[in-house]
């Protein structure tokens, strides 16, 4: 084998082994984001909750009506 085709293949054994740990980091990465995500959407449900618990129980005062500018007789 020609020298020039080793260092091909030498090439190509390094850029592979720099993928390959490039692209496990990246998926301990996602992982992490996908928790933060998981973590984020139930203190979004907790809130939601709360908020609907809120507006359900507190009645909006209802409008007074004006008195009439005429005496009553």
């Amino acid at each position: 084998m020609s020298p020039e085709f080793m260092a091909v293949i030498g090439a190509a054994i390094a850029l592979a082994a720099v993928i390959l740990s490039s692209q496990r980091a990246m998926r301990r990465e996602i992982g992490k984001v996908q928790k933060d995500v998981g973590d984020l959407r139930e203190r979004m449900a907790r809130l939601e909750g709360l908020f609907e618990g809120f507006t359900k129980t507190v009645p909006r005062p209802q409008p007074q009506a004006a008195p009439s500018p005429q005496p009553q007789q």
